[in-house]
């Protein structure tokens, strides 16, 4: 098979996926730029885009109150749909990494999703499987560190529901893109080192969590860590994905029962325990989706000659 002939729209043969934006055109100074540019975008897109909304969500349903107690109540997740506005407002970080891959590096989008290049949809659902069994057993194995109490649903729980169900995967699935996908290819480019891509990404990912303890902030750097690391050895970001997809879907699906969708949004602190068994499990799920991605045959690297 004869490799494509390198452009500034596909990428040269042979390179992992943290460094695939390489190539005519994408020299260190523009990669860098556009990292810059992507995270400039983040601070000022989300909030807008999340004010935007909630300003929507005042004017359709906020009869009765003021709309600063309203966009209070909303942010801290006491209603859902503030759950809504927020996964939405990140949600848009799909569109912001889409236009800058297309526009600013000339690149088709596919390469954003893998170096097949593209969807892999069935190595996406199996994933999603091991997600759900591993994460979940993890999270039931944990609770020796503290049971929580479980208990009627809280007040309105089928409209967080269905709220939980629609809205939170695009937020996964928006991080996963910006972040692991976006951003680690960029400075894993411009550096021209793979590691490079996943430790700033995944620091960068911490960090734009807000106020948080350091065990906090371990546990989620090391999530995007170890989802750096699926990508590398997997070729794409659809482990990942469905990692962040099961995780978030379970964390407030479970905080329905549990004290509430507000009280699991509230948290800004964490046990080291606690952060030890959830990056055990995104681990423990790691291993076991590598290894169908071995029987799978995934790419792992750009096409080339065979």
């Amino acid at each position: 098979m004869r490799a494509p002939t390198p452009s500034r729209s596909t990428p040269p043969a042979h390179l992992s996926y943290p460094t695939s934006l390489r190539g005519p055109g994408q020299d260190p100074v523009t990669l860098a730029f556009g990292a810059v540019l992507a995270v400039s975008a983040f601070v000022l897109v989300v909030p807008l885009a999340a004010e935007g909304l909630l300003r929507v969500a005042w004017m359709l349903f906020g009869e009765g109150r003021t709309r600063e107690d309203y966009f209070v109540a909303a942010r801290a997740y006491e209603l859902p749909e503030g759950v809504a506005a927020t996964h939405l407002a990140l949600a848009s970080l799909l569109v912001v990494a889409a236009l800058i891959f297309r526009y600013f590096h000339g690149r088709d989008i596919q390469w954003l999703v893998s170096v097949q290049p593209g969807w892999r949809w069935r190595y996406l659902v199996v994933c999603l499987g091991i997600a759900l069994v591993v994460l979940n057993a993890v999270l039931w194995a944990s609770f020796v560190l503290g049971m929580p109490t479980f208990g009627p649903p809280q007040a309105g729980w089928v409209g967080f529901l269905v709220v939980l169900l629609v809205t939170s995967p695009l937020q996964a699935v928006a991080e996963e893109v910006f972040f692991r996908g976006y951003l680690l290819q960029a400075i894993g480019s411009a550096s021209g080192r793979a590691w490079v891509g996943i430790v700033v990404s995944s620091l960068l990912f911490a960090f734009f969590h807000g106020s948080q303890s350091p065990a906090l902030f371990a546990h989620r750097f090391l999530f995007g860590m170890v989802a750096g690391w699926l990508v590398l050895r997997t070729g794409g970001l659809e482990a990942g994905i469905a990692a962040h997809v099961i995780n978030n879907l379970f964390a407030f699906g479970y905080a329905l029962f549990t004290g509430g969708v507000a009280a699991t949004k509230a948290v800004s602190e964490i046990t080291w325990g606690k952060a030890a068994f959830d990056v055990g499990g995104f681990a423990a799920f790691a291993l076991v989706a590598l290894w169908m991605g071995r029987r799978f045959n995934l790419a792992t690297t750009t096409p080339g000659s065979s």
